[in-house]
């Protein structure tokens, strides 16, 4: 386990925008250096639907992931994987191999909300 981060303001933390969406596609990404999926994330109406990649091969299959409601930072600039262009950074933590686990919330909430 790594030590915690240096602290921080609460006005940093601000800065980071964390919302709740629904992954309504899912591709394999086989151009990858890593394992990987194309993810197309609905964030609602008043942000739409972005698109990411995301190592998270080991616990989860293309069929699953439609539907899962997860969590972005939706304002980091895109970043270009290969020919894909990322748009936001999915959430998760590692197991204890250091594999990706989703972070999900445990209810059914409106998409876009943000995190506080």
């Amino acid at each position: 386990m790594s030590k915690a981060a240096p602290e921080i303001s609460f006005n940093a933390f601000l800065k980071v925008d964390i919302r709740v969406g629904k992954i309504i596609r899912a591709e394999s990404f086989p151009e990858a250096r890593n394992p990987s999926f194309k993810l197309w994330v609905d964030f609602g109406p008043e942000l739409g639907t972005r698109k990411t990649s995301a190592q998270i091969t080991k616990h989860y299959t293309l069929e699953d992931l439609p539907g899962h409601l997860i969590a972005a930072v939706i304002n980091f600039p895109p970043r270009q994987i290969g020919k894909f262009m990322s748009e936001i950074l999915v959430l998760g933590f590692p197991d204890k191999d250091g594999d990706v686990v989703l972070i999900t919330p445990d209810q059914s909430i409106p998409l876009g909300g943000r995190l506080y």
